[in-house]
């Protein structure tokens, strides 16, 4: 059974000017692009099925990136269905001289894991194995209640 920290991933893309709004900030939609595509990855990692996005929940955007800072996103997964994957996802922006970092964004994401002929197909269940797995788990339902 996967577990929790089995599905957790980072990745970081430099903001470059190319990335930015009028206001020199990384644009919205480069940011909810990069939040999916790590989504995706991580209910794939779990789910060992190709995963589809099925809803990306409220998303808020707290403060800006700019350019020139790193855009940190992380995704884990954290509950499922039958064949859906719930993913909690945040982003931050970081300093990358000195890994200073501040959270920016955050969603729960629904995926759906599908066969090769895009048919929803079911997944198992996830496991928290680990007390930081168990942390990470608690503090996403938490999270996803108050919405």
């Amino acid at each position: 059974m996967p577990t929790v920290l089995d599905t957790y991933i980072e990745n970081r893309w430099m903001v470059q000017p190319n990335h930015s709004n009028h206001l020199g900030s990384t644009h919205g939609g480069n940011v909810l692009k990069w939040m999916d595509e790590l989504g995706a990855m991580s209910a794939m990692r779990f789910a060992g099925e190709t995963c589809v996005t099925a809803r990306m929940d409220q998303v808020n955007f707290k403060r800006p990136i700019p350019v020139g800072d790193t855009a940190l996103v992380e995704a884990f997964v954290y509950d499922t269905g039958d064949t859906s994957v719930k993913v909690r996802l945040r982003a931050a922006r970081e300093n990358p001289r000195t890994g200073e970092a501040e959270s920016t964004t955050e969603s729960y994401s629904v995926y759906v894991a599908v066969d090769e002929d895009r048919n929803p197909t079911t997944v198992p269940d996830v496991s928290a194995a680990t007390d930081r797995g168990e942390r990470l788990r608690q503090r996403a339902l938490e999270g996803e209640a108050k919405r």
